[in-house]
Parts: C-alpha cells; sequence; structure tokens
C-alpha cells in the first residue's frame, strides 16, 4: 500500500496521460502544438492550488515555471526540476492507462482480443517488477509516462515538501517544457529566468538511473543530383542518383550502426532516403560520446562525398551538417555537486545509482551548455514510444522520494 503522502501521484498522473500532447515536428509554432499550450495552462492552475509562488508562462519558449520559496535560514543554492510535456510520435489520442496490481511475472494481455501481449519473452525487464503494480496501455496507444511521470513526480514532491516544514530546504525552481520529442525543447529555454544553480531532468527510465554523459548529436542531410536521360540511350549520360546514394552509404563503417553499437559505441543512423534518378535525398543523424570521434564522423561524412565527387568529376554530392547537442559531461565534469548529491540521496533510499552515459540526449543536453548544469534522473516508465510502454507506481514513489531527498540534502549541505 501506497504512502499517504503519494496519494495524489497516481490519479495526478492519470490524469496528465489522459491529456493529449503530441508534439509536431513539422509545426512552426512554439509550442509545437496547440494542446501543449492548453496542458502547460492546467499545470499552472495546478501549481498555483499547491501553493507555489512566482509562476509564469514564457510566450516565447512554452515553459512553466515557478518556485517553492526557501524554508530555511541557511543561504543554500537553488535547484531546479525539469519535465517535458510532449509526448512521442505514436498514437496519443484517449489513453487509457491500465492497472495490474501485484504483477507476477507473467504475459500481460494488453488489448480486448488478446492480439496484442506485454511479455517477459520479449521484454525481460518484466521480470524486475514482480509484485509490484505496473501501468500499462491498453494496446492502442503509447502511455506518457515519458514524460508526464516526470511532471507528476515533480509536482508530488513540492506538495510533500510544502506540507511537512520540518523537511529543510533552500529555494526549489521546477519547469515544464514543450517540444523536447522533436528534439527543439531547450533551444530557447531560459537559464537566467530559471535562476537556478543546478538542475534536474526528471526524465530517465528505470528507478535508479542517474546520468551526466550523453551523446554528442548532428544531423546530416545528403543532396545528390542526377542526370536522367532514356535508359536506352543512357550509356556514358545518365547519372542514377539513388544509385550515388547507395554508394555513399556503402563507404561508411558497416558495423557503425545503431543495430550493432552500444555502451560508448558511436554510430551513423540512416534515417531516410528518398529519390528518383534525377535526384535523391539521405538523412543521417551523428552519434558519438566522445567529442574528437563525433567530429571525426562529420569529417567523414565531409570526406565520402569530396571523394565521389572527384570520382565524378563534378560536384553532385552535397553534404549539409548541423550540430545538435554536445555531451553534457563535458560541463557537469567541471562541478560533480549535483550528482553527488543525486547519488546520496538515492543510496541513503536504498537504491542503488546506476550511472551510465546515455545513448541519446536530454533537454539537460542543451541547458547544461547553456550554463546550467543538469544532470537527468529515472521517472520509472519503460519502452518508451509506443503500445508497450509501462511504468510501475512503487518507481514513480521512489523518484518522488528522490527528488524530496535532494531538496533536502542540498539544504544540509550548504551554509
Amino acid at each position: 500500500m501506497s504512502e499517504s503522502k503519494y496519494q495524489n501521484l497516481v490519479p495526478r498522473f492519470v490524469r496528465y496521460v489522459k491529456t493529449e500532447t503530441r508534439s509536431d515536428e513539422t509545426s512552426t509554432t512554439v509550442p509545437s502544438t496547440q494542446s501543449q499550450v492548453d496542458f502547460a495552462k492546467s499545470l499552472m492552475k495546478e501549481l498555483e492550488e499547491i501553493g507555489l509562488k512566482d509562476i509564469h508562462y514564457n510566450t516565447t519558449n512554452g515553459y512553466v515555471t515557478a518556485t517553492l520559496p526557501s524554508n530555511t535560514d541557511k543561504k543554500v543554492p537553488t535547484i531546479g526540476f525539469i519535465s517535458h510535456m510532449d509526448t512521442a510520435d505514436f498514437n496519443a489520442e484517449n489513453v487509457q492507462p491500465q492497472f495490474h496490481e501485484n504483477y507476477d511475472g507473467s504475459d500481460i494481455s494488453l488489448n480486448k482480443d488478446g492480439s496484442v501481449i506485454l511479455s517477459p519473452t520479449d521484454f525481460p525487464n518484466l521480470k524486475q517488477y514482480i509484485g509490484q503494480t505496473l501501468i500499462t496501455t491498453d494496446g492502442t496507444t503509447l502511455l506518457g509516462a515519458d514524460d508526464k511521470a516526470g511532471i507528476a513526480e515533480i509536482m508530488t514532491a513540492m506538495e510533500i515538501l510544502l506540507k511537512d516544514q520540518t523537511i529543510p530546504h533552500g529555494d526549489i525552481r521546477v519547469g515544464f517544457g514543450p517540444d523536447e520529442e522533436i528534439g527543439i525543447g531547450a533551444d530557447l529555454f531560459d537559464v537566467k529566468e530559471f535562476a537556478a544553480d543546478y538542475a534536474y531532468t526528471m526524465d530517465g527510465g528505470p528507478v535508479g538511473e542517474l546520468e551526466y554523459e550523453s551523446f554528442n548529436a548532428a544531423s546530416a542531410n545528403i543532396f545528390i543530383q542526377g542526370k536522367n536521360v532514356h535508359p536506352g540511350t543512357a550509356k556514358n549520360t545518365m547519372v542514377n542518383a539513388l544509385s550515388l546514394a547507395m554508394q555513399f552509404d556503402g563507404q561508411l563503417p558497416e558495423g557503425e550502426v545503431p543495430e550493432k553499437t552500444e555502451g560508448r559505441e558511436g554510430f551513423y543512423h540512416l534515417l531516410g532516403l528518398s529519390g528518383e534518378v534525377e535526384e535523391a535525398k539521405m538523412s543521417y543523424i551523428i552519434r558519438d560520446h566522445d567529442r574528437d570521434t563525433f567530429e571525426a564522423r562529420k569529417e567523414k561524412m565531409l570526406s565520402i562525398a569530396e571523394k565521389m565527387n572527384k570520382e565524378l568529376g563534378e560536384e553532385r554530392v552535397k553534404v549539409i551538417l548541423k550540430d545538435q547537442y554536445y555531451n553534457m559531461g563535458e560541463i557537469i565534469e567541471k562541478d560533480m555537486r549535483p550528482i553527488n548529491i543525486a547519488k546520496e540521496a538515492m543510496e541513503n533510499l536504498a537504491i542503488k545509482p546506476i550511472i551510465e552515459p546515455i545513448r541519446g540526449g536530454t533537454d539537460g543536453s542543451k541547458i547544461s551548455f547553456m550554463g546550467l548544469p543538469t544532470p537527468n534522473i529515472f521517472a520509472g516508465g519503460e519502452n518508451f514510444h509506443g503500445r508497450y510502454e509501462f511504468v510501475a507506481v512503487e518507481s514513480m514513489e521512489k523518484a518522488t522520494a528522490v527528488i524530496v531527498e535532494i531538496a533536502r540534502l542540498n539544504a544540509e549541505k550548504e551554509g
């Protein structure tokens, strides 16, 4: 049975996931969808009801921010907790969370006809949740624990801290932002306005995750110009853009792709290929934890194009590179205070910290390079971005407890 201090956590989470907030990468507005604006306004009302101060909606970047004022006379750093409001590119209409109490480790039939099965055969991570209460989808949508679990945990932690004044804490800033799933949510984040000394994104997966190293990331768009003539008279004249596209991809290291890499290994990932004989376009993402290797990967792309153009005798292959974010470890390693406090908080709660590099990025990747060190902490969800997503109630309670303990330790250690 959940402790009474967490009584609003699950109802809050269910309410959030039933609110559709999918982002849209084709949009030119901030946030990218009106549903996120509406959700932000509802969160503002809730923050006011809980009792936070300085509640503000920034129309420039789509962030809702608020402050839990300090209850200690000591001068302590201001810390922040951040989560994102949007959900990923999967059906998010009419989300109907399903509860499975005292999970026994067997297959879970998600939909009525039994055609969608959440099975430990496919998802061995389920075995870690035997005896717990799982919240799943109904097999037709994603769940939205990424990252509405994080929002619910932050809200509940602030509620706990307000109700229990025996827990000392400094000023705490909270931020709920848009469009993380389409990679632009933190682009306009206002570090000065947020006014924290360090922060955490509550956007990780299983219990114990504490992440401060992310990929360096870039996009690469390759434009290939062919020459289309009648195939019957094409000899020495036709230039097939699709063939050139395959040649380009064939010159990248065969094993350095997502499906063949792990840990700190980087990769090239071909996301899309479209075109005809006359012209073609390829889109890649480039990822690596090491900055030098990351730069070498980008140079590899450029050198392949240069080599092909030289062989063709004219410029037909053009590569456009765009850096997306960098390894936040470069910033956070300069001051490990937020990591050390989070690690101690977890250990105090009998949670084993899992400190591994993220094979991806978070809003914290960008925010850290803006001047606010922002590592990532677990929110509890698993199997994000699809119908097999789930989260355990116990995981969300632990994440909420970690937020509260970080606030306490931050106040205890300073002054």
